[in-house]
């Protein structure tokens, strides 16, 4: 379709909808005639589909399943996308289906084969796609007449409803072969009209009817990540700063337990263990500037630990299960085949452990977990106003970010460089747990700092991360899996063939470690070096972390 010819709204109250439709029609009669395509109006509902974190719409992409006249089809749209198989210049991919049903959630693998499973299931995986908003709609559709009588474009009326709301309706130009200056002569006249706006041209129609349908029932399109998202400023007083910060990561452990306990998909419990990792480390790291008593502090620091703990062996088992045909393909002196008792083995032990996850999760200890950490976290801020003005001795969420990001890569270089090719794996081990703390106080405190400098030192330190945690999840993965060939083998269901399977699996990951241990030296050079240490460095504000600014060499470090 030329572009401008759709995605028209009318921009008016409810009550003026009807009046402003008139006008619209008064003005394409006066140069052409209207006919109504067919009797009466096309009943049609959509049903947008994306998973939890929204990885369709962040890649630009819109997918839904809509019905009309008792027939279904997918329907992909991108606004980035070019022709091809099935779709048009803009990117419309449809895919007709049967048995689909729009209440329900689908994983990659639930996907009918087609152009569109094709183009999204390694984008979606492992997530499911879940319904987010649902629309029914009526469309009018009316033939413009030259004076010949021939039909040269057709005016579309659209009344959606989102829940029970009527949402204002969008009026479309669809253009006829042959007549496309008459179609854009018609947009016009619809421009003109009093009480109608065109869309803007950078956002599809789609994407428009689906932000009008989200704010409809309260929600907007990319309302969930699971990063973080706390909004600070430099100014703020550090105590308010640091609850801002865990209230957000509190929020977003919150926001998955539903899905971990419907067990829609094994990212809710890896999204919930990752804001309870954030949220100790933060406690152990930031804790002391929120002004808590200490008993209340290392409560709540126990009980996170419990939760972290709580969750780990699903999770483990998930990350066995995920990557197990990827494992089996790495066989060659064993069949595939022969690592299927294995496999459910894992799946048994993980319905026993999710069970108790479950009842955790249920559990009073929980509930009163998070009431309790949100009411002292909220309570922070409040009794920071009734302070009136912050204290002389009060540090500002910048100075904290400061302190904080420089005492924790201080740990990172002075850990890291007393490892050698004789050191034990426990101290790459601990140098990873070192490192994760500082990837943290970066992200808490990412809003405060210069885009470009965070962006050189987290690409310096993913980097170091990477290797560090290759090396321990293939050692983590080794001992599982000796633990559970074990379990097997006493349990009656270990074939001799499965575990000389598990046994060449984990030769593989022995070899995999040792290449991860090899390249440390290197990573740990370019971030602890002098091109690490110059990104440190204008990250917090001095020509070089290592050697220079107020604090960094051991001098004038005040409470950091």
């Amino acid at each position: 379709m030329t572009p401008g010819l759709a995605g028209f709204v009318v921009a008016a109250d409810e009550g003026a909808w009807a009046d402003v439709l008139d006008h619209v029609r008064a003005a394409l009669r006066e140069n052409f005639e209207l006919a109504p395509e067919r009797a009466g109006a096309v009943a049609q509902r959509r049903t947008w589909f994306d998973t939890f974190d929204w990885r369709l719409y962040r890649a630009g992409l819109s997918l839904q399943y809509v019905t009309a006249q008792r027939a279904g089809a997918l329907v992909l749209t991108s606004a980035r996308a070019s022709g091809g198989p099935n779709r048009d210049a803009s990117g419309r991919a449809e895919q007709p289906v049967t048995g689909w049903r729009p209440g329900r959630t689908y994983h990659a693998s639930d996907l009918p084969n087609g152009p569109i499973p094709d183009r999204i299931s390694d984008l979606i995986h492992p997530r499911a796609l879940l319904p987010v908003v649902t629309i029914a709609s009526t469309a009018e559709v009316d033939r413009l007449l030259n004076d010949d009588g021939k039909t040269v474009a057709r005016l579309i009326i659209e009344r959606p409803v989102a829940g029970k709301r009527p949402l204002p309706p969008r009026i479309t130009i669809a253009e006829v072969r042959g007549y496309g200056g008459q179609a854009r002569r018609a947009a016009r006249l619809v421009a003109c009209a009093p009480g109608v706006e065109p869309g803007p041209e950078t956002t599809s129609a789609e994407a428009r009817l689906l932000d009008a349908a989200l704010r409809a029932i309260g929600r907007r399109a990319g309302d969930y990540s699971n990063k973080v998202s706390a909004k600070i400023t430099a100014e703020m007083p550090a105590d308010r700063a640091v609850a801002t910060i865990l209230v957000a990561l509190l929020d977003n452990l919150e926001a998955n337990v539903e899905g971990v306990l419907r067990d829609t998909d094994t990212e809710f419990l890896h999204d919930l263990r990752v804001s309870v990792r954030r949220t100790r480390a933060a406690i152990k790291l930031l804790g002391d500037a929120l002004g808590l008593a200490d008993e209340h502090v290392e409560r709540f620091a126990a009980d996170f630990k419990w939760l972290g703990d709580l969750t780990t062996p699903v999770r483990d088992l998930d990350v066995h299960l995920l990557g197990f045909s990827e494992m089996a393909a790495t066989l060659k002196a064993a069949k595939q085949d022969d690592l299927e008792p294995f496999r459910a083995f894992l799946a048994q032990r993980r319905a026993r452990e999710f069970r108790l996850l479950s009842r955790g999760l249920r559990s009073r200890r929980f509930a009163e977990l998070t009431r309790d950490w949100r009411a002292a976290l909220t309570a922070i801020p409040d009794s920071a106003k009734k302070r009136g003005r912050r204290q002389p001795e009060s540090m500002t969420a910048g100075q904290l970010a400061i302190r904080r990001t420089r005492r924790a890569f201080r740990k990172v270089r002075r850990k890291g460089g007393a490892i050698t090719p004789d050191s034990p794996h426990e101290s790459l081990h601990d140098l990873r747990k070192r490192c994760k703390e500082l990837r943290y106080v970066l992200e808490f405190f990412a809003p405060l700092h210069d885009k470009a400098a965070y962006a050189a030192v987290l690409g310096d330190l993913k980097g170091l991360q990477d290797c560090l945690g290759e090396f321990q999840d293939n050692e983590v993965q080794i001992d599982e899996i000796r633990a559970m060939a074990g379990a097997m083998h006493e349990a009656g269901v270990a074939p001799i063939p499965t575990l000389l399977a598990m046994g060449e699996f984990t030769a593989g990951l022995a070899a995999r470690q040792e290449a991860a241990r090899a390249v440390f030296e290197t990573r740990f050079a370019r971030f602890a070096g002098p091109q690490g240490r110059l990104h440190m460095g204008t990250l917090l504000g001095a020509r070089d972390a290592g050697h220079a600014g107020p604090g960094v060499d051991g001098r004038r470090r005040g409470t950091a």
